[in-house]
């Protein structure tokens, strides 16, 4: 795998310029190039629907085989490499942030990270009727309304992406206050983890204290803040170490520690191994 000096990030082709892609595939030569080559990120969301055969692909460093009735969301933050088609045939869809209401775009910062889950096939067919629509409404660019047509109808598709994903994850459980703190932590984290790396500005910013928000947090994850915001910046060191050239100093720079001893020390703690370790155990 060849290295570069950032993680590759992949858009929609030029063709789709709706913000919207919407594709029925059977085989792997299908996709673009770039998305089976190289581990990547999108700079969209990204869905995939399997009607029949299975699929495996890599996501964030752990495996996963798609099979029927399977669907999947992809967050662009998440690095991700299409393996190999079995028979499969699957819808994949992909929208732009801009394109998702501020609603469901909040619901999916909120459930990420997330694995396949298998729906019935009631909830499928629905799924793949709105898929068929919207993929015929896309066809039509030269109707004066498909813009509209396309953002509204692809944000029917991710509304019941989010609440199929939220009823069999068990996320509608956890509107208690501890759900709802916790949630509102694991948004701030996503978002500030480089620059703010102490439990105490996470609890400001909720106006709460650390212990409360410490105990929300537990109750909800198993895991405390401090182990929270340690595996959020070790994941994003693992991406880096793996999918880039760049040194273990220059990536403790990057993710916001000047002393990169400390950093090595921190990962070497959560992952189990120094980061040289791990870099030259992916080498390929």
């Amino acid at each position: 795998m060849p290295k570069h000096n950032s993680i590759p990030i992949r858009g929609l082709a030029d063709t789709f310029n709706f913000g919207v892609v919407i594709s029925r595939l059977s085989e792997l030569k299908e996709l673009r190039p770039e998305e089976t080559e190289q581990s990547h990120r999108h700079n969209f969301h990204s869905f995939l629907f399997v009607e029949n055969g299975s699929v495996d692909l890599e996501i964030d460093f752990e495996r996963y085989q798609l099979k029927p009735q399977h669907i999947l969301y992809i967050h662009p933050n998440q690095i991700h490499r299409t393996i190999h088609f079995n028979d499969a045939q699957l819808y994949f869809f992909g929208i732009i942030s801009e394109n998702i209401a501020s609603e469901q775009l909040t619901l999916l910062e909120q459930i990420v990270p997330v694995k396949p889950i298998t729906i019935n096939s009631e909830d499928f067919v629905i799924m793949t009727e709105a898929l068929s629509l919207c993929s015929l409404l896309f066809e039509r660019k030269q109707d004066k309304m498909s813009p509209f047509l396309m953002t509204h109808s692809s944000n029917v598709i991710v509304t019941l992406v989010i609440s199929r994903y939220m009823r069999q994850a068990a996320y509608v459980t956890n509107h208690t206050r501890f759900g709802v703190i916790s949630k509102a932590f694991s948004l701030l984290l996503e978002k500030q983890f480089i620059t703010h790396k102490r439990p105490a500005y996470y609890a400001g910013q909720l106006n709460i204290s650390v212990v409360y928000m410490n105990e929300c947090v537990k109750n909800i994850t198993g895991f405390s803040v401090t182990n929270q915001i340690h595996q959020r910046i070790i994941l994003e060191a693992k991406r880096l170490l793996y999918y880039s050239n760049k040194s273990v100093k220059e990536i403790a720079e990057q993710l916001g520690y000047v002393d990169h001893a400390y950093f090595s020390r921190l990962f070497t703690k959560i992952a189990g191994m120094t980061p040289l370790t791990f870099k030259n155990i992916n080498r390929d």
